[in-house]
């Protein structure tokens, strides 16, 4: 799953391929132009409304997948507790 910056780096490219400005974007969705730049550096915290309302304008879709974790092989564990 992508993280927050990530997510970000991805609308960011999408709105530039498609040669709109955030300006523009903004006057199209009607999010306020700062709002759109905290959704494409990752600091976005706001209304999932928002975030979805600026990435379907874009083309894009928000998808929810189960979280995946990856443990440590056992050669990394000395190095993840070393004594330093």
């Amino acid at each position: 799953m992508n993280n927050r910056e990530e997510n970000g780096r991805l609308i960011a490219q999408t709105r530039k391929e498609q040669a709109y400005t955030q300006q523009e974007m903004s006057t199209q969705t009607g999010i306020n132009k700062s709002t759109l730049s905290q959704i494409e550096n990752g600091r976005f915290s706001g209304s999932l409304d928002i975030y979805e309302r600026y990435i379907d304008a874009l083309g894009l879709q928000l998808n929810v997948e189960p979280k995946t974790r990856k443990l440590p092989d056992w050669d990394e564990i000395d190095t993840l507790f070393g004594e330093d």
